[in-house]
């Protein structure tokens, strides 16, 4: 299989995020308290965590968001991947397509997804720039279920070789209306802002992965391939995915909202949920899991993940995920969220 330039930027995403990933990393989750109630009135056995994702019934509010494919080593982590959705009955997402748009050669490495995972949801992925005949390919290669189309403008100027062509918003509607799957707008860790939120919906996007700060950093790990390091100012660029949530609370209601970035833990996504969000998606945990163990250990720590989930919801008084979504008054942000969710209302 060819290595070529696009191939081996693949593998140094990978490379840089694993080697800058820190667990503990602070984020805008931990600025999100909730107010506890020491009398749930809920039973664990009772808890229903089926949740309504725009046209989908899911298991569970959880999905393994995009990271990878378009290298031997990215592949062999896709096909992984795909076996590991499938024993979790989780939906998933590959990383972007574009390089095997580009040379054909290469979509056996998203393609080993479904061949893994042939009943599950899978998420295709490119950029937003693509073209409606780029963006069928892409479906037909993994026989997608949804097709993601990524905002990446920071990870792009940061890039050395990026793009510098952002007119994208007529192509997203363009495909958006000609599909016949769901198109998922999804940012790549910079946020989604009340005015982004509308103009999209406007142009027909009914799914919306907002994709905040406080993850996976790619200004970070693009600037790390820059030789002079100079764009390192960037790396606390954007909105979080907690400020992205507050900026889109009272969206339309057939917009479906997915939050990714920054997700490390099951408390993470109650506060989630609670802040509007209809499933959540991790990306850089799950990848530093998998580099570091065996598909069965991985599968079981999504699955203590689950659990553990269910027990929280029991901790805040909620028996179903609709529950959640009606929790706001148990929401205790931080002074800095606070005056940020005030400019909102301005």
């Amino acid at each position: 299989m060819p290595q070529n330039q696009q191939s081996h930027r693949k593998d140094e995403h990978i490379s840089l995020a694993e080697k800058y990933y820190h667990a503990a990393e602070p984020n805008a989750f931990d600025q999100v308290r909730l107010r506890h109630d020491a009398l749930p009135e809920t039973d664990v056995a009772a808890i229903q965590t089926t949740a309504t994702v725009g046209k989908w019934q899911w298991p569970f509010p959880l999905y393994i968001e995009a990271m990878t494919g378009g290298s031997t080593q990215t592949g062999a982590l896709n096909a992984r991947l795909g076996k590991i959705a499938a024993a979790t009955h989780l939906p998933m997402a590959t990383g972007s397509q574009s390089v095997a748009i580009k040379d054909a050669s290469l979509a056996p490495t998203f393609s080993c997804v479904r061949d893994n995972d042939p009943q599950g949801l899978v998420f295709g992925n490119l950029g937003a720039g693509h073209s409606l005949t780029a963006a069928k390919t892409a479906i037909k290669m993994l026989n997608a279920d949804a097709l993601e189309l990524h905002l990446n403008v920071v990870q792009e100027l940061v890039m050395p070789e990026g793009d510098r062509h952002f007119k994208w918003l007529a192509n997203i509607q363009a495909i958006t209306t000609a599909l016949p799957i769901p198109v998922i707008i999804k940012e790549v860790g910079f946020g989604i802002s009340r005015p982004t939120m509308t103009k999209l919906y406007q142009a027909g996007v009914r799914y919306l992965d907002l994709g905040g700060h406080g993850g996976t950093n790619f200004a970070d790990i693009e600037n790390r391939r820059r030789p002079q390091r100079e764009m390192s100012y960037l790396s606390d660029f954007g909105l979080s995915t907690v400020e992205s949530l507050l900026a889109v609370q009272d969206h339309p209601a057939d917009l479906t909202i997915l939050a990714a970035g920054g997700i490390r833990t099951p408390l993470d996504a109650i506060k989630a949920l609670i802040l509007g969000a209809d499933a959540v998606g991790m990306a850089g945990v799950v990848l530093h899991k998998l580099l570091h163990h065996t598909d069965a250990e991985v599968i079981q720590w999504l699955q203590d993940w689950q659990a553990q989930f269910k027990l929280l919801m029991a901790l805040v008084g909620a028996t179903t995920i609709a529950d959640l979504h009606q929790m706001t008054d148990k929401l205790i942000l931080s002074p800095d969220l606070l005056a940020y969710q005030t400019t909102l209302k301005k």
